[in-house]
């Protein structure tokens, strides 16, 4: 009998391509479902390894991709919200979580998925509640899902005719590094862990592959898998490729060691799905779930270790900012608001701090232009739109207690300099967008601009400096001299404006160029006005 290849291949393709959409289009929807508060849980939680692995579970089963929330966990650790061991914990739980899946796949639901696809479309295109939408986006990629698997299941029949691939099936068996190579480089390029899995399982429970030619696959699979975090680390900090880096040795490790223990789990395997009458997809599940348990549960001890080892492969310190809180204890509010009030100030200072260090940065990258400065400035600014939460929330909590009539004041003082040191932030980011801007599509400033704009941004970083250390010592003398240097940048606005227009109206400067300098201009000038604002608090309350 002649075996129609073009058709094997196209269902088989296609199937795969149903599957892997479904399966991006069901986490879409379960991610929509959750929001923002999936990186509330990971920051939040992830006070130690074990509830690290605990919020990992359950973060991957909310989005169904442990690809996502690594490279969620990456980015938090790049941002200095996570430690690289909290980091390990979640990336462990992620690949615990990313089994569920299997198991999902490994029921047997008949037909049923049809009817998953006419409720899921029916609410994508009938119901326009958001709700609603995010509902039928979960049962529509459900649905498709299985029905991705059928087309490969049923594509993968005509192999059985095929004397050639029980050859390959028997190789496989007695190469079994050929198979987690082959498991990692399908990993690789369909970027879906669930889909080699599924493949896996379809070809185990139509009997054209064995279970020791299977679990080579599965364990080269997690490590295919690490490939999405690493990609998502080039270019972040070094914090963040040592959290990838981990990813990759947790589960090369776990490979090594559970091919030296290959008999006894294979056993265990065959055991376990015996003692339940497991049909042939769950017990591929059975296996990768218990990979994954099993690995976890054997490095968890060792995660400082394993930290140890990844900074020692990827040495180096590139100026990680820690943007989480120090000084905020909610202790302090019950029994002792002006404590708390105190509490509070320090951790505007160290906002402060951040605010004038992006600042800095930014300055550097407009007078070098080396895009090593680019990542600080970032992750200052999303710091300090965290600490701007984090000490609001604290500061709202204060104003529920008794306060005296000077810490009402202290505490109203307190809530304008957070927005004015978040709003800083907002400024430098705006002026280094503007700065890629001009180096991405080549504008050149003239070099009288150029001057005019390192004048202007130098007493703009000595006015926020001076604003912090007046807010630190109370200091009349400094408020004063914030003042002093904001009506200097208010001129200096005007002169460059009119400097700005004498070099249009001579052609030294091209339009694009100007935009550019004059936003960064404005941009400054504001940056000025919140350093005042910062003064005025503090003369006001001596005053």
């Amino acid at each position: 009998m002649t075996i129609d290849w073009q058709s094997i291949l196209f269902q088989f393709l296609g199937g795969l391509g149903v599957f892997l959409f479904s399966i991006k289009f069901m986490g879409d929807g379960l991610q929509k479902s959750a929001d923002d508060r999936l990186r509330e849980w990971l920051n939040r939680f992830t006070t130690n390894p074990i509830m690290g692995v605990l919020v990992g579970i359950f973060v991957t089963i909310c989005i169904q991709s442990s690809s996502a929330t690594t490279v969620i966990t990456v980015g938090l650790v790049s941002a200095g919200f996570l430690t690289l061991r909290q980091a390990i914990g979640v990336i462990m739980g992620a690949n615990i979580g990313t089994t569920i899946t299997a198991f999902i796949i490994g029921i047997n639901i008949g037909l049923y998925f049809y009817p998953l696809l006419a409720i899921g479309a029916a609410c994508l295109f009938f119901l326009k509640k958001a709700t609603y939408q995010h509902i039928g986006q979960i049962l529509f990629g459900f649905g498709g899902l299985f029905l991705g698997l059928e087309l490969m299941s049923a594509s993968m029949q005509a192999l059985h005719q095929l004397a050639d691939f029980a050859s390959l099936t028997l190789h496989l068996s007695n190469q079994p590094i050929l198979g987690i190579f082959l498991g990692t480089i399908f990993t690789l390029l369909v970027q879906s862990s669930t889909a080699t899995v599924g493949v896996l399982q379809g070809l185990y429970a139509e009997q054209l592959i064995g279970l020791n030619s299977a679990l080579p696959i599965l364990f080269g699979e997690n490590i295919g898998t690490t490939i999405t975090a690493v990609l998502a680390s080039l270019g972040a900090s070094i914090y963040a490729k040592r959290a990838a880096a981990a990813h990759v040795l947790f589960n090369v490790i776990g490979t090594i060691i559970f091919m030296l223990l290959f008999t006894p789990f294979m056993q265990y395997v065959q055991w376990i799905s015996s003692v339940f009458h497991l049909e042939p997809r769950m017990q591929i599940a059975i296996a990768h779930g218990s990979f994954n348990v099993f690995n976890m549960m054997i490095q968890l001890p060792f995660i400082a270790g394993l930290a140890a080892l990844v900074t020692k492969l990827l040495p180096g310190h590139d100026g990680h900012i820690n943007v989480t809180t120090k000084h905020l204890d909610p202790s302090f509010i019950d029994s002792s608001p002006a404590i708390a009030l105190g509490q509070a100030k320090e951790e505007v200072l160290r906002m402060g701090e951040h605010a004038l260090r992006g600042l800095e940065e930014t300055f550097l990258y407009m007078k070098s232009g080396e895009t090593e400065h680019i990542p600080t400035v970032l992750q200052l600014e999303v710091g300090l739109n965290h600490l701007d939460n984090e000490i609001t929330d604290y500061l709202v909590m204060v104003s529920k207690q008794p306060l005296s009539r000077a810490d009402s004041v202290r505490h109203h003082t307190l809530l304008t300099n957070v927005r004015d040191f978040e709003r800083i932030g907002d400024h430098f980011e705006n002026i280094l967008e503007l700065l890629q801007y001009k180096d991405h599509h080549e504008v050149s400033l003239s070099k009288s601009a150029r001057q005019d704009l390192i004048g202007m941004f130098s007493l703009a970083i000595e006015a926020v400096r001076k604003s912090i250390e007046a807010l630190d010592t109370a200091s009349l003398s400094l408020a004063q001299e914030v003042t002093e240097l904001e009506s200097l940048i208010d001129d200096m606005e005007d002169k460059l404006r009119q400097k700005h227009i004498a070099r249009l109206n001579t052609n030294e400067c091209s339009g694009a160029a100007g935009i550019v300098y004059m936003d960064i201009v404005s941009n400054l000038e504001r940056i000025g006005d919140h350093a005042v604002n910062i003064a005025d608090s503090i003369l006001g309350i001596r005053h």
